[in-house]
């Protein structure tokens, strides 16, 4: 029996960073990452004017009907092949990554605890905290030094839609988690406690 767990939280706030580590600590026959980003929705026919309009911090911006049929699949037991996505021409590409069946798979991304339809699934939901400050200076590094983007064009999406869609959909969502945890530090206390769960659901399997 697959277990899903949720890890939501502001842009920047760190979930990546808790996700990748668990990645790093278990094989992927046992643990699976699936990053909610991959799900935003396809719009390849869209001019580029448009596409820089996007709300890309708003539920609607995902394929909710993809994402759910494919984390009931996983849930299942059963491969999918999760869509990639590119930041910098806001496209999904033509190829598709192969997620294999494991024991454990996270779903990561902003908005996870929001996506109402997937939420039943989710055997553990986790919200990370991160102050506001912290979060936009991540942002702010990743998008200028990853995706191409400028400050100006960072700062402008932060006001117009990142921070307000962060406390409209995002900030919302701590009440859903079962455990809140904090997006500061050297995460060595979080990470231990979600290993040693993860590891009585693994040890469960056996």
């Amino acid at each position: 029996m697959t277990v899903l767990v949720g890890i939501a939280g502001g842009s920047g706030s760190g979930k990546t960073t808790i996700a990748s580590a668990l990645s790093a600590h278990y094989p992927p026959e046992h643990l699976q990452i699936v990053p909610l980003d991959a799900y935003y929705a396809d719009r390849s026919g869209m001019p580029p004017q448009e596409l820089a309009r996007v709300n890309y911090d708003h539920p609607e911006a995902f394929d909710q009907l993809l994402l759910l049929e494919h984390m009931s699949s996983l849930k299942a037991g059963q491969a999918v092949e999760q869509p990639l996505y590119d930041y910098t021409t806001h496209r999904r590409l033509p190829e598709t990554r192969a997620v294999p069946p494991a024991p454990v798979v996270v779903l990561e991304g902003i908005l996870v605890l929001a996506m109402e339809a997937v939420l039943p699934l989710l055997d553990l939901k986790l919200f990370v905290d991160t102050d506001a400050d912290v979060r936009f200076l991540r942002r702010l590094r990743r998008d200028m030094a990853e995706r191409g983007r400028s400050f100006d064009s960072v700062m402008l999406q932060y006001m117009e839609t990142v921070r307000p869609m962060h406390r409209q959909f995002i900030e919302p969502t701590r009440r859903e988690a079962d455990l809140i945890l904090p997006g500061e530090g050297d995460y060595g206390v979080v990470l231990e406690v979600l290993r040693a769960w993860i590891d009585r659901q693994l040890t469960a399997e056996d």
